[in-house]
């Protein structure tokens, strides 16, 4: 009995993921909304480690800090945000090719596009992305219901599991007098797409066909569907220990085929359960199908030439190129002679120097009447060669891989006026200028001397004319998309653990003038140069240092624009906290001069704190402006005379450090009685900043500030 399987079976990318999530959850209070895949034994693993499955965000008393995680399939937009009012903690395991169709459904809908969804209206995964169109999509797999939409713009996706032969049905040469625009998004995921193609080789080969899944799993169901069409005898395997295996006893050639979905192990689980109920002499399993897919979709080189082997006439049927099976007839001292059925002559040539592997002439004397395939490489007279059969049969299993999808590399050798021309083996590479890159390409001589990854377009081997027609483009598309919906996935979750207010660890990465962009889980936040000091500084460098670790606190989440301010010195203290730990009235202080202003001078005691010294503390004599005994930048040492830190406020005086200046009676000249009133009314009129500085209705103003106002004024 042989038994089958395909190269692409079990679990995939995304649904992988969200189990090893799920596996390594520990703790109370951790739910799964909905089946996390559509597999009974997967979900029984993880209730019996305490994981709860949940239909509804409703079906639960929710106090807050409980952990949420979204399956693979999606949720609507709604749904993230009543788990944030609900404070959850999400973790989204979204599969990001759902995320993709997601993110374009969401940016359609906002352009004013009308959306179409191909696909199951009952499936979560649809379910989910009409969600976040506001569920207005209109859910369909009617060709017919998608020509009666009437809209200026129109948005096509498809659900990542649908059948990628009906899809093509459905857009096959959609035109609609009714849609001005339509964008047409094939947004199955490739791994369904190999899966269903090498299903349908494998139901092809085989007598009977287990398909192995949950009942409820919608690609397994596709997968069945395709199976049947091709195979009479198609069994749907959803737990391997309840079927029948008495079934297939009978059959010699049966497929395994595996969903999404579907534990790999329930493959070897299914195999052991054959061997305990069948009789068989053997049962031989093979690796992949991916071999015999490539035979069946096309006919190989090999084969082909396989079916001329029996029928050929030397020197009238044979070509350079083709490849024969000949019987050794001798071996000489330079190689071997050949001879082909129907032939006049048995003396063909095949040189030792053509052999594979080192030439040991009494080894091939006893391979005399044995077979030998080998290639045509010159006629009159003809002569074979091993190796260069080796190659080409090498070349074409390459070729055949390349056909199916595989990517290959080649290095470009000159250009054409429609793109760029390279070689891969004995096949010319043509890639058109259009599928270089994902933008257009100006300059296509800069390509010359570089090696591309291709996928192939088109392969063409008819005669003489053996050419690749590839693409980059499509590569580049693929992984740009992966990219994107990964990194939607990583600012999905980002943004669904923060809150403004929140502490957070993170690394400034870059420098710029207007402020710091800081890595805070992945992610580039923006700590401005405002919010770096309460002191202010010209350079992010003053306060920061590159790749080292501090902590921000979140000022402003704008998750529609993808932006997040944060701050630093929101966390530090502010200079004025610490002045009353660290001055006293009466203490005697060194500072510089940086500002003068007519009622006095304002002197820095640190970094953030001025002082004012009024002009009456100046000096023991009277000053009429105080620049004629102070200059900016000039220190000065000055006693502390008051400190009102509520209102960061310090008053100092100069002049009582000064020694008293005693004028001696007998010289002193009263001043005349104008004189006196006059500088009377010097002392008792104050400046109008002076009076606002020392109001107690000025309790918010700081010094800055006061000059800034001195200085206006």
């Amino acid at each position: 009995m042989h038994i089958y399987k395909c190269e692409n079976n079990g679990f995939c990318f995304g649904v992988s993921r969200a189990i090893k999530e799920a596996e390594n959850l520990k703790g109370d209070n951790i739910y799964i909304l909905g089946e996390i895949i559509h597999n009974e034994s997967v979900i029984k693993k993880l209730e019996d480690a305490g994981i709860k499955t949940i239909a509804s965000l409703d079906d639960v008393e929710f106090k807050g800090g409980e952990t949420l995680l979204i399956r693979t399939h999606g949720e609507p937009k709604s749904t993230f945000d009543k788990a944030k009012e609900l404070k959850l903690n999400v973790i989204d395991c979204t599969c990001p090719f759902v995320k993709q169709i997601q993110d374009i459904v969401k940016k359609h809908y906002e352009l004013g596009y009308k959306i179409a969804i191909i696909g199951d209206a009952k499936h979560p995964e649809v379910i989910g992305i009409n969600g976040w169109c506001d569920n207005s999509a209109i859910i369909t797999e009617n060709r017919e219901h998608l020509l009666d939409i009437s809209a200026d713009k129109l948005c096509i996706v498809v659900q990542t599991t649908y059948s990628e032969e009906k899809f093509n049905k459905i857009i096959k040469n959609f035109v609609s007098s009714k849609v001005k625009t339509v964008d047409i998004f094939k947004t199955i995921c490739y791994t369904t797409t190999k899966r269903q193609n090498e299903a349908e080789i494998l139901s092809q080969k085989c007598q009977a066909v287990l398909v192995l899944g949950g009942a409820n799993s919608n690609n397994t169901n596709k997968l069945f569907d395709i199976c049947a069409k091709n195979c009479q005898n198609v069994f749907r395997v959803i737990n391997p220990a309840d079927f029948d295996y008495s079934k297939i006893k009978s059959y010699n050639k049966i497929g395994i085929v595996l969903g999404a979905s579907t534990p790999k192990e329930q493959f070897q689980e299914v195999i052991s359960l054959m061997e305990n109920n069948i009789t068989t002499e053997e049962i031989i399993t093979t690796e992949t199908v991916a071999s015999e897919v490539s035979k069946q979709a096309q006919p190989s080189f090999k084969s082909e030439m396989e079916k001329a082997f029996d029928n050929i006439r030397p020197g009238k049927d044979l070509k350079i190129g083709q490849i024969v099976s000949a019987i050794i007839t001798s071996a000489k001292d330079e190689g071997l002679t050949l001879s082909i059925k129907d032939a006049k002559r048995d003396d063909l040539s095949l040189p030792k120097a053509n052999l594979i592997g080192e030439y040991d002439k009494n080894a091939y004397q006893e391979k005399v009447g044995q077979k030998i395939r080998v290639m045509v490489i010159a006629k009159n007279p003809i002569v074979f060669s091993e190796k260069a059969m080796e190659k080409v049969l090498k070349e074409e299993a390459e070729i055949e891989e390349i056909k199916n999808g595989k990517i290959f590399e080649a290095t470009i050798t000159e250009t054409n006026k429609g793109g760029l021309i390279g070689k891969f083996g004995s096949y010319q590479v043509f890639v058109p200028s259009s599928q270089i890159k994902l933008g257009f390409v100006k300059d296509l001589e800069k390509y010359v001397g570089k090696t591309l990854r291709l996928k192939a377009e088109k392969v063409e081997s008819r005669g003489a004319r053996r050419q690749i027609v590839g693409s980059q483009k499509v590569i580049l598309e693929t992984e740009k998309a992966e990219r994107d919906a990964i990194k939607a996935q990583k600012e999905a979750e980002f943004f669904g653990s923060i809150q403004e207010g929140d502490v957070v660890l993170g690394t400034p990465v870059r420098f710029a003038a207007f402020g710091a962009f800081v890595d805070v889980n992945g992610f580039d936040c923006l700590a401005h140069i405002s919010d770096l000091s309460w002191t202010g500084c010209k350079d992010c460098a003053e306060v920061l240092e590159l790749n080292k670790n501090y902590e921000f606190i979140i000022l402003k989440i704008d998750q529609e624009n993808k932006k997040v301010s944060i701050g630093y010195k929101q966390l530090q203290p502010r200079p004025w906290d610490k002045v009353l730990e660290k001055y006293n009235v009466g203490d005697v202080i060194k500072g510089k001069v940086v500002r003068l202003v007519n009622f006095g001078a304002f002197v820095e005691v640190e970094k953030g704190v001025d002082g004012l010294v009024h002009v009456s503390q100046i000096s023991n004599q009277w000053l009429e402006n105080p620049v004629t005994a102070l200059q900016v930048g000039q220190e000065v040492e000055a006693k502390i005379v008051d400190i009102d830190a509520e209102k960061e406020k310090m008053t100092l005086s100069i002049k009582a450090l000064l020694p008293e200046v005693e004028t001696p009676a007998e010289t002193e000249e009263k001043p005349a009685k104008g004189k006196k009133r006059k500088a009377k009314e010097i002392v008792e009129t104050e400046p109008e900043e002076l009076r606002e500085w020392k109001d107690e209705s000025d309790a918010g103003v700081s010094i800055a500030e006061m000059i800034a106002s001195s200085e206006n004024k």
